[in-house]
């Protein structure tokens, strides 16, 4: 089942930073998941890169519901339902697909589609669509492309996902659009494959430690 949009908006926007999460086996998701939380950020885009991907969310959707748990890289209507059948609770793309997205909206599920130009913004509203992925973030301008699309677009909020790392946040995070930072940053999938959860909490704490301030 999906979270409901005011939900999963008001995690996001708290937490400030979505981990990207890459599952190469399924029987790393829990302890992924407890690491990250352990670390202040109940939170996670585990991707469809790999056939683990469904079988991770709903390990995580199951026995950590105080993690909120999305699906990433969703290219088709098939794994849109394959994650909301595994219990995702919100959806990530790396592009602007209108079936996607329609498919999401009807039944109430938070999707954020990739964008990298104005004209995909204009199409993102044109579906009613308020928050959007800017993907990749770092190739096709970074923050100071974000600074100049949100001048116009001041309704529309971003996710920045791609070539992002620690250092780089607060810069973004600067602009009262950006409501989040993505990247793989906190959870590579050295670390995962190594099972070295520890170093993904103390990454995540690190990360946590360095955000500015919340705003009111």
């Amino acid at each position: 089942m999906g979270g409901s949009q005011a939900n999963v908006l008001e995690t996001v926007r708290r937490i400030r930073v979505l981990p990207v999460i890459v599952l190469d086996n399924a029987v790393h998701a829990i302890p992924l998941a407890d690491a990250l939380a352990a670390g202040g950020m109940p939170i996670a885009e585990v991707t469809f890169r790999t056939a683990a991907a469904a079988e991770a969310i709903r390990h995580i959707s199951s026995n950590r519901p105080d993690v909120l748990v999305g699906a990433g890289t969703v290219l088709t209507t098939e794994q849109a339902k394959q994650a909301l059948d595994a219990g995702a609770q919100f959806m990530v793309s790396p592009g602007l697909n209108p079936r996607v997205v329609d498919y999401c909206q009807s039944r109430d599920v938070p999707i954020f589609p990739g964008v990298c130009t104005p004209t995909e913004i204009e199409q993102a509203r044109s579906l009613g669509l308020r928050v959007v992925k800017f993907f990749p973030a770092e190739v096709m301008g970074g923050a100071r492309f974000i600074e100049a699309v949100s001048a116009v677009y001041r309704d529309m909020h971003f996710i920045p996902t791609g070539g992002i790392r620690r250092e780089m946040i607060g810069r973004y995070l600067a602009n009262e659009q950006v409501l989040a930072c993505g990247g793989s940053w906190m959870a590579p999938s050295g670390w995962l494959a190594d099972g070295a959860f520890d170093r993904v909490r103390d990454e995540t704490a690190a990360t946590i430690a360095e955000l500015p301030p919340l705003r009111s």
